[in-house]
This record gives structure tokens, C-alpha cells and sequence, in this order.
């Protein structure tokens, strides 16, 4: 850490001596990858990264970071690929498949994400411990249900049937009032009693 507050690419020359004579150094490994971010080096990056998740598969850091780096190149699908580890090596994690649900989003998959925006509140113990985690999920449950009321036959990369008919309809409506709820005047979260957003999202919501 000294070395790359003085040089980055010293500290790059370290690291790659290092794993050198020992491969098995998570640490320095784990230390080149992040230099290497640093430096935007993206493509050797995603290579070192890959390759140290084949030796070390359970580390669930580095799938997440392997995630975020093919979602800075709009690789989506490779993204969504990356997080499905993370999601079996920690598959009780509410965070993680509302990333999931969102990159699934961002790739156009609608029906691929609603599954996840669901499974994410399914995942949360509490409503208070997980207040923006699920506040974010059903924001995605009713962009979601929007979209495939507007187009029911979305195509789903990951060929995940689109819910339908009146479980849909029942979806749509279920994140209106969940979301009203969350933004109703009761349910502010700063002194003054003011709720950031409501105004607008009630709008959106067309109350």
C-alpha cells in the first residue's frame, strides 16, 4: 500500500515479482487486480480477475468486482453471469440480487429482473432493516410490471417467462401501494417530517 501511494507502476512491478514466486498470495493478487483498476488497464484486469476466480472461486469480492468491471464495459450478460456466483455463494443476500435484478434491468431482460426484484424482497428479514434495499426493489417490481402491461410479449435473453394476465396486474398494483406507503408523510426519515422524493413519485405513481 506504501508503494502505491509513491508509484502505481513500481508497485504493479512488485506485485507481478511477488506472484512470481507465489501464486497462492491472495493478497498481492488481490492487490495487482486493484491496481490495475487504477491504472484503467479494464482488459488485463477482467483477465487477472478471471483468472485468480478460477483458483479461488469462493471469494465472493471478487465476483462482485468481476461484475462491476463487465457492467463498466455495458457487457451485461457477462455481468449477470458474475453475479449468479456471487448469488450462489451468498444467496441469502438481499443486496445481491437486487444488483442482480438491476443489471438484469439494465440488459433489457424485464422478465429476468422482475424475478430478482421479487426474490430480493423475499429475501429481506425486516422491513426496517431492509427499508432502501426494498424501497429500490419495488420501484423495479413497477417499472417492471409497466413494461409488460405496455408489452407482454417482451423477448428475455434468459428465457424467464413474463408473469401475465392478472398476477401481473396484481404485481402492478401491489408496488403502487407499497410505494405509497413508503412515501406517504408518515413515513419520512428526516426531522423536519419532509419525505425527499414524495412529490415526485407520487406524481410518477399518478396520485
Amino acid at each position: 500500500m506504501r508503494i502505491e501511494a509513491k508509484d502505481l507502476g513500481l508497485a504493479l512491478e512488485y506485485y507481478e515479482h511477488t506472484l512470481e514466486n507465489d501464486e497462492t498470495n491472495v493478497a498481492i493478487w488481490k492487490r495487482l487486480i486493484a491496481v490495475l483498476r487504477q491504472q484503467n488497464k479494464t482488459e488485463r484486469c477482467v483477465k487477472e480477475l478471471v483468472t485468480f476466480l478460477d483458483t479461488f472461486y469462493s471469494d465472493l469480492e471478487g465476483w462482485l468486482e468481476l461484475a462491476d468491471l463487465y457492467a463498466s464495459l455495458n457487457l451485461y450478460t457477462r455481468s449477470l453471469q458474475a453475479l449468479s456466483h456471487a448469488l450462489l455463494l451468498a444467496p441469502q443476500n438481499p443486496f445481491h440480487a437486487l444488483r442482480f435484478a438491476e443489471t438484469a434491468y439494465t440488459a433489457n431482460d424485464i422478465p429476468l429482473a422482475l424475478r430478482y426484484y421479487l426474490r430480493t424482497i423475499e429475501l429481506i428479514d425486516s422491513e426496517e432493516d431492509g427499508k432502501e434495499t426494498g424501497r429500490r426493489a419495488w420501484f423495479g417490481v413497477k417499472l417492471c410490471t409497466s413494461h409488460l402491461s405496455r408489452t407482454p410479449n417482451l423477448p428475455s435473453e434468459s428465457n424467464t417467462l413474463p408473469v401475465q394476465g392478472k398476477n401481473l396486474a396484481a404485481l402492478e398494483v401491489l408496488a403502487t401501494e407499497r410505494l405509497s406507503a413508503a412515501y406517504s408523510s408518515t413515513a419520512n426519515t428526516k426531522p423536519d417530517g419532509k419525505v425527499p422524493g414524495r412529490k415526485e413519485v407520487l406524481k410518477w405513481l399518478g396520485q
